[in-house]
Parts: structure tokens; sequence; C-alpha cells
């Protein structure tokens, strides 16, 4: 199987890799349309600054890429955030994937501190992304911005109140956690993802 993980300027590419080696899988790291677009599968990892990443991707015109594509393919964190329709962080236009905006947290109370880090649950639990998967596992999150909940959310948690953990349109796929780091649930999801029928 040939699963390219898109290589730009907010990637965090090698806990996605470490990840992926654990499942028997080489990734390949491009940034090439071509070697994109010929992959079995795409994750679309990300750790950083919207406006920035969205300049970077239209630059070298991967933001079209990521839009012909029509294997299965997973946005991580900012990822996913750049596959939604807009996010406050910059006041950036995005891929529009996902028709859900993203916001920044805005805390309720002392306890809730932005960014969110650490362990936190996700439930009503859909798609095939998460077969097998318990409701209320815990995952890994850290970020300052979120998805709202909207008709493309398949998993939601709560933090600062409840938002879209995964969001699932057609063969788009994204997580606002970091399975890559979040132990034998995100490894499941990992392999979910990787058994998605072409």
């Amino acid at each position: 199987m040939k699963v390219v993980v898109i290589k730009y300027n907010a990637g965090n590419v090698r806990s996605v890799q470490f990840a992926l080696e654990r499942l028997g899988i080489s990734p390949t790291f491009s940034d090439d349309p071509e070697t994109i677009l010929s992959a079995d599968k795409i994750i679309f990892p990300g750790v950083g600054e919207a406006s920035s990443a969205m300049t970077y991707l239209k630059e070298r015109g991967l933001d079209q890429v990521i839009l012909q594509s029509t294997q299965p393919f997973l946005g991580i964190c900012l990822g996913m955030q750049l596959m939604c329709s807009h996010s406050e962080e910059n006041n950036t236009a995005c891929l529009g994937v996902f028709k859900e905006d993203v916001k920044r947290f805005v805390p309720n109370q002392a306890a809730e501190k932005v960014p969110q880090i650490g362990w936190n649950t996700i439930y009503d639990l859909k798609t095939d992304l998460f077969d097998r998967v318990q409701e209320n596992s815990f995952c890994y999150f850290v970020h300052s911005y979120y998805a709202s909940k909207g008709e493309h959310t398949v998993a939601t948690t709560d933090y600062c109140g409840p938002y879209s953990a995964a969001l699932h349109v057609n063969n788009f796929y994204g997580v606002q956690f970091h399975p890559e780091k979040s132990a034998d649930t995100g490894e499941l999801i990992l392999k979910n993802f990787l058994n998605l029928p072409l």
C-alpha cells in the first residue's frame, strides 16, 4: 500500500511516520502533486498557524491537489482545520471540504486553559474510521482552535463546550486529536483508516 504524507511547512511528520511504521507502513513524504495523487491513502498532518500554512499550500498548488484527491484522505489537527471553510486564526479562508468554521476557544472558567493540551474523550462516534473504537475513548489533543459541530461531524468532544473531534464527507476524513499520539485508540483509528476501501 502506498501511503503519502503531504509535506508542507506545518507538518508533525516524524510522529506520524513512527506510528505508521508500527503498523508496517513506510510512508512517502512529498509535496509533488503527481506523487500525492498516485497514493492509495493520503495523510495531511499539521501543527502550526492557519494563514501561513494556507499560503504555502496555495503557492505550490497543493490546495488544488487536495481538492482533486479521490482516495481516502485523513487530515490531522491543523490539517483538519485547514479542510474547513474558514478559520478565525488570522481570518483565514481555508479549503472548504468541510462546511464547519474554525473558532478560537473562549474559556468559560479558570480551569479551561488555552491551548487545550492533554487527553480528552471522544463520543457519538460514526463512520468506519471508528470501527471497534469504544465510546468515550481517550485521545490526545493540542490546539487553541476548534471546528464547530455540524453536518459533517462524526465524533464529538467537550472543552469550553462541545465541538467536532472528527469530520467526514465523501473520501475526506479529519480528526482534531493526534491519533499518532493517542496510544491504542489512536493506533486502531489509523489502522481503520488504512483499511478503508479505495
